[in-house]
Formats: C-alpha cells, structure tokens, sequence
C-alpha cells in the first residue's frame, strides 16, 4: 500500500477514534491540510474568532512542510492514538 492509500484509510480511521484534546486535534487538522493542500494562505482569522485563529495558527506551523510528511506524520499520530 503507498503512502496516499496509507493517509486514506487512516483518514477513515481517525473518524472512529474517542474523544481527543483540543491539541491533538488541531494537530489532526494541520497535518490533513498541510498534506492535502500545501502552506497556508490568506490572512490569519481576526482574534475574535478563537477557533479559526487557533487552527490557521496550528496549521502555519507547518509551512515547508512536505505533503508526503505530512502525510506519514498524521498517520504515525493516528496510530499512536489507538
């Protein structure tokens, strides 16, 4: 199985995962956008607006990085959440 059929079907795994902290799931979230689409762009949400501030924050901390480690890097926090 490559890397993409890999994220996948742990994309469809961490569906059924229990509950998470706040910070394991801006971590989810960040390393998903950063593997399926790239750096962050746009301006970063006003300070009013907690929750989009808080994951375009967690999701800028990835800039540079590769989708393919992105990738492998949400699976491996996945798998380690079992």
């Amino acid at each position: 199985m490559d890397l993409k059929d890999q994220f996948e079907a742990t994309i469809e795994k961490a569906k059924s995962l229990s509950s998470q902290s706040n910070e394991t799931l801006l971590e989810l979230y960040s390393l998903y956008k950063q593997a399926t689409e790239g750096d962050v762009l746009g301006e970063a949400p006003s300070g009013f607006d907690f929750r989009g501030a808080a994951k375009y924050a967690a999701w800028e901390k990835r800039r540079g990085m590769s989708a393919d480690e992105a990738m492998q890097s949400y699976i491996d926090l996945v798998d380690g959440l079992e």
